[in-house]
């Protein structure tokens, strides 16, 4: 299996990183909160950030004003201090910019999105991951407008994976579409879970790895082929083929 990114300077002789039985996927997870785990013979990468513990932050773009467009920049940039664990964070435009609700630093620098459209971003029920004060959520984008939560962060994406611990109805169980997939979703509202897979899989088998394994009873497709991971205890940090938009990272406290 070649791995579509590559792991960046100490780690680039890992860059084909091979499968790990799942015997061995249970070991717990360092500093950034993730760990390898392998979920109906596809391998994957978790990240668990405990909100009690760390921040998490959005990011799009640099001291230069400019948009960052690769996790490698964003480490690289003071900004990254502090940071154990970053991730692409939603569908974007040609320019970078989000294509639904962007709220940073509790300022909304893009509004929700509820139009119709092609692609991923518009299979809908599309949603909505944000932090509200200690807690984070994922919901639906109507069941958002409903509840107006005051979030200090929040990225909207799509499609949904789990909607109330029930699988997106236009999903099939194992479509012929298969790319790296990157998507966030909660179990409690302590804790967000972050999961990317290491090998191209469907909606289907992405949306029962948050369901089944990860007991995420609402979960969101982040975005696919981009998906892209920085670790800082892996040694990992991927070099999408493509510029990607907005980043979302956890930040020790």
């Amino acid at each position: 299996m070649i791995r579509r990114g590559l792991i960046l300077l100490a780690a680039l002789a890992g860059a084909f990183a091979p499968a790990v039985p799942p015997a061995a996927a249970q070991k717990a997870a360092g500093t950034s909160g993730c760990r390898v785990l392998v979920h109906e013979e596809a391998r994957y990468t978790i990240c668990r950030v405990d909100l009690r513990t760390h921040d998490l932050k959005l990011f799009l773009k640099g001291p230069d004003g400019e948009a960052f467009g690769s996790l490698t920049r964003f480490v690289g940039s003071p900004m990254a201090r502090g940071v154990t664990m970053a991730m692409n964070a939603g569908m974007y435009h040609e320019n970078l910019a989000p294509v639904g609700l962007f709220i940073q630093d509790g300022r909304e620098l893009q509004r929700l999105n509820r139009a119709r459209g092609p692609g991923n971003f518009h299979l809908k029920p599309n949603g909505v991951f944000f932090v509200e004060g200690s807690r984070a959520g994922v919901l639906e984008t109507d069941a958002y407008v409903k509840r107006r939560p005051k979030a200090t962060l929040a990225t909207q994406s799509g499609p949904m994976l789990v909607i109330d611990g029930r699988i997106h109805p236009r999903f099939s169980d194992e479509g012929p579409s298969k790319k790296y997939r990157n998507g966030v979703g909660v179990s409690d509202g302590r804790s967000a879970v972050f999961a990317i897979s290491d090998e191209p899989v469907s909606f289907g088998a992405f949306a029962r790895l948050f369901r089944d394994e990860l007991g995420c009873r609402n979960a969101l497709f982040l975005d696919g082929s981009v998906s892209s991971l920085h670790a800082a205890d892996l040694n990992r940090t991927d070099i999408s083929l493509k510029p990607i938009g907005p980043i979302i990272a956890a930040v020790k406290r």
